[in-house]
């Protein structure tokens, strides 16, 4: 794997707990090991290596814009992994997991509609390193059922309108639980992290490096609905309850 990582140390700022020491976790965008284009939806059981290859959607696969219903470039069976790939620009609709999934150094250079959208119920997603840029809303989409969790961790965001986001207005809804852990984000940005309070979802942010905006949120606090509403959003920040930060470094 030929990604650089820098391991930045600094002085934390800790929400609710006074001053520790933290680091955070950047990740560049390797140098492309080729080009695919993908006209078609690439089905994915088991691991998919991409061996740092760029993916650019083209066709029926060729939208980069925020239009929902838009099919992705890969789709993960429950189980599945997928590993060093570089999605170019067109994106689609990203990656889509079914159930239970692995994104380990995916690399988002222009996002779509989301970077992932992750469905299933008891569904484990786990997002280890990578990047992604461009997101004019989320980078990733959260559309479980009960059970299981999400974990972001070593990754990178930039240039994004939210870095998570529960659904609020899923036509069915669960508690979803979110980790984010060694996360440096970019200005610009809105927030990282948008939950259903009143759905019972929980936000456990730790080690996160802010660069260049002291605007950009932690959580926003949403009234989740199954009706197709649009959600209310009903408070912003580190609540200590659905949502607690530790490590937070803005710089």
């Amino acid at each position: 794997m030929s990604r650089k990582l820098i391991v930045a140390a600094a002085t934390a700022v800790v929400l609710g707990a006074g001053a520790v020491a933290a680091t955070y976790a950047s990740a560049d965008v390797p140098p492309a090991a080729g080009e695919q284009t993908v006209t078609a939806t690439i089905e994915v059981t088991g691991v998919f290596d991409g061996g740092n290859r760029r993916f650019v959607g083209a066709g029926d696969l060729g939208g980069d814009g925020q239009a929902e219903g838009q099919d992705p470039l890969f789709s993960l069976a429950p189980g599945a992994t997928l590993t060093n790939v570089i999605i170019g620009s067109p994106a689609a609709d990203g990656v889509h997991c079914a159930g239970s999934c692995t994104l380990r150094d995916v690399f988002w250079e222009d996002v779509g509609e989301d970077a992932a959208t992750f469905r299933g119920t008891d569904a484990t997603v786990v997002v280890d390193g990578g990047s992604a840029a461009r997101a004019d809303d989320k980078v990733f989409q959260d559309n479980r059922g009960a059970g299981g969790s999400v974990t972001i961790r070593n990754f990178e965001v930039s240039d994004f309108g939210k870095l998570y986001r529960s659904c609020g207005n899923c036509s069915t809804q669960a508690a979803r639980t979110v980790t984010l852990s060694g996360i440096a984000a970019t200005a610009p940005g809105g927030v990282l992290v948008g939950i259903n309070v009143n759905l019972g979802d929980t936000a456990l942010l730790s080690n996160i490096t802010i660069v260049g905006d002291d605007d950009l949120g932690l959580c926003d606090l949403f009234e989740g609905n199954d009706t197709g509403e649009e959600p209310e959003k009903i408070g912003a920040g580190p609540d200590g309850t659905s949502c607690t930060a530790t490590g937070v470094v803005r710089r």
